[in-house]
């Protein structure tokens, strides 16, 4: 959502960034406490999640997230509109709401400002059209599953093949993973089915793909979701490496604090030589499954980057075995 804030400010747009307050003192903390003081026409404002409290490092839960956004955000979002509306006389009016996906609460404030609504989904065309299946996977007796056992027994080979946008082969391991579930009450299940059927309810869907990688998945989400007008934007940061304005540059979304030393370690390798690895900044796993990851790494040979925090396994500190670290001290680097 930043870097697309970045390019729309780029092309002469006034921007205001709304963020959870929970978020907006994580990059705080992370990138120091005038990060976020903005530019002349970039303005960051912040409403809370609806969450208890919890630690600056800390992941949050994201299907409690979910529920609280969706139950809780609405109000404070609407009067944070009409704070923004009634400010000083040289800061414009709100023209247009732009939102994450999974933050579709800002439909319903769009229609009571009367104001156009563009959802922007960060997952590829293709998840987006896997979530848009969820209801007819239910309906078809596809979802839920009976128990457990279906995620091993080889029903999740079971073949699709009639998804428009999708290969003929498509198979139900191959869809986003919350139809894994034994029970059609499950939270997040429901919560992307509700999030993609108001989708019909702006007027724009944007998605961080382009036509060459994502052609018939995007032109069945366009089948599906006519009359909102889909538009491939991406990929966002090769755009924003082509913008040559260093004030962007110190607007940063690392809920973390960055590690330089990778760059020179990067540096001494040769080019497309070296496996970039990044559970990105809310996957969690266990002990188990972090050190399965890294003998996979280990043994694959190849010199690899791997991207990691501390809170990635549940409830421990993200540790390797002192035989990944020998066996790889020249080839692996953790940062």
């Amino acid at each position: 959502m930043l870097k697309l804030a970045k390019l729309l400010y780029h092309k002469g747009f006034y921007i205001t960034f709304v963020n959870t307050d929970y978020n907006h003192k994580r990059l705080l903390k992370s990138r120091g406490p005038n990060s976020l003081d903005g530019l002349p026409d970039i303005r960051f404002e912040t409403i809370p999640d609806g969450l208890p409290p919890s630690g600056a490092d800390s992941t949050q839960d994201i299907p409690s997230l979910c529920e609280s956004t969706s139950k809780n955000c609405l109000a404070p979002f609407s009067s944070l509109l009409s704070r923004l509306n009634n400010a000083a006389p040289d800061i414009p009016p709100v023209t247009c709401i732009v939102s994450d996906g999974v933050m579709s609460f800002t439909v319903k404030a769009a229609e009571q400002f009367g104001l156009p609504e563009i959802l922007f989904w960060t997952t590829a065309a293709c998840g987006l059209l896997g979530y848009s299946q969820y209801r007819l996977l239910l309906e078809r007796g596809y979802v839920p599953l009976k128990d457990m056992s279906y995620v091993t027994n080889g029903y999740l080979e079971t073949k699709l093949d009639w998804i428009p946008g999708m290969r003929r082969d498509i198979r139900l391991r191959d869809l986003p993973s919350f139809i894994r579930t034994t029970s059609s009450d499950d939270y997040m299940l429901n919560f992307k089915i509700t999030e993609v059927e108001r989708i019909p309810k702006a007027q724009a869907l944007i998605l961080n793909t382009f036509d060459d990688l994502e052609h018939d998945s995007l032109n069945a989400l366009s089948t599906v979701y006519y009359p909102v007008l889909v538009y491939s934007i991406g990929p966002s940061q090769l755009m924003l490496n082509q913008i040559q304005d260093e004030r962007l540059k110190s607007i940063g979304s690392n809920l973390w604090k960055e590690e330089s030393g990778c760059i020179e370690w990067l540096n001494n390798k040769e080019p497309n030589s070296v496996v970039y690895v990044n559970f990105g900044s809310i996957t969690v796993m266990t002990a188990n499954q972090l050190t399965e990851f890294a003998w996979g790494f280990a043994n694959s040979k190849k010199p690899f980057l791997w991207i990691t925090r501390p809170n990635i396994v549940v409830g421990d500190e993200a540790m390797l075995s002192s035989g990944i670290h020998y066996r790889n001290k020249r080839k692996r680097h953790v940062s």
